[in-house]
């Protein structure tokens, strides 16, 4: 497998994925694939990462399939096998509760959209533009655009992207509400950065809870909504974040919820 396809580095209470294969404009190979999904068990398993910042490396965020070993592995069951190993990458990135922020610089073609539009938080930079690609090529949606596209700018808005012009430029998604800002190429990481601080000082675990209900919203009755609720209250009401949080407002400090989090006895190293 080529190495360093995948850089990971931890800034504090911050995972910093890096997409690190701009030669190949970060298509995803099955070995860029399975190294992503490597770093996205370390930033779930490890309780001092609060928060994931998900970049790529060179002038395209992603350009999404492998085109090369598309053309060499098209038949079904390659096809299926491909597909069914989603679930060792772009499912735990998708389900990670925690906060992941993208911060796209330069292209999202295809696939590549569909791994962009995975994170909670999008903050591009003004050369950065989303380009489907799915149609030209002959191929559906994947890499869960279908599922998150519609429910994040509508449907219309949805199929207008997909099977009209199949370009989005940033500030159009930026006024379809798909990403939070735009930045200069300069200020991106930077911009990131904060917002990855942020929301690692902030109730992480308790956001993750409501991430993963908030993701069963769309499937679900109202009744079995406000029971999901009732259950998620029940556990974050127990989280130290929740204590330190109701403790801080009654005191009218500042909460620390990174110190509240993790326990010097609960077998994670204090923070």
């Amino acid at each position: 497998m080529e190495k360093n396809l995948i850089r990971t580095q931890k800034e504090k209470h911050v995972l910093v994925i890096t997409l690190n294969a701009p030669q190949s404009r970060n298509s995803l190979t099955l070995e860029l694939r399975e190294a992503l999904g490597e770093a996205v068990e370390q930033a779930e398993k490890d309780r001092t990462v609060r928060c994931v910042l998900l970049l790529g490396e060179g002038p395209t965020f992603c350009s999404g399939g492998d085109l090369n070993h598309l053309k060499a592995s098209s038949e079904p069951w390659q096809i299926h096998r491909r597909f069914r190993n989603l679930k060792d990458w772009l499912t735990p990135l998708i389900t990670l509760e925690k906060p992941v922020v993208v911060g796209i610089g330069g292209h999202a073609v295809g696939g590549g959209v569909g791994l962009a539009i995975s994170g909670d938080v999008l903050i591009a930079s003004q050369s950065a533009s989303f380009i489907a690609g799915f149609f030209r090529l002959g191929a559906v949606p994947d890499i869960a655009t279908m599922y998150h596209l519609p429910r994040l700018i509508g449907m219309a808005r949805a199929k207008r992207f997909l099977f009209e012009t199949g370009q989005m430029s940033v500030e159009q998604a930026l006024e379809y509400g798909l990403i939070s800002k735009i930045v200069s190429n300069s200020q991106l990481i930077g911009a990131c950065m904060e917002e990855a601080d942020r929301l690692a000082s902030g109730p992480a675990e308790v956001m993750g809870l409501a991430k993963a209900l908030m993701a069963r919203s769309f499937e679900t009755s109202l009744s079995d909504m406000l029971a999901f609720e009732g259950f998620g209250q029940v556990l974050a009401m127990s989280n130290p974040e929740f204590h330190e949080g109701l403790s801080a407002l009654l005191d009218r400090r500042k909460p620390n919820f990174i110190r509240a989090a993790v326990k010097p006895d609960d077998g994670q190293k204090s923070v």
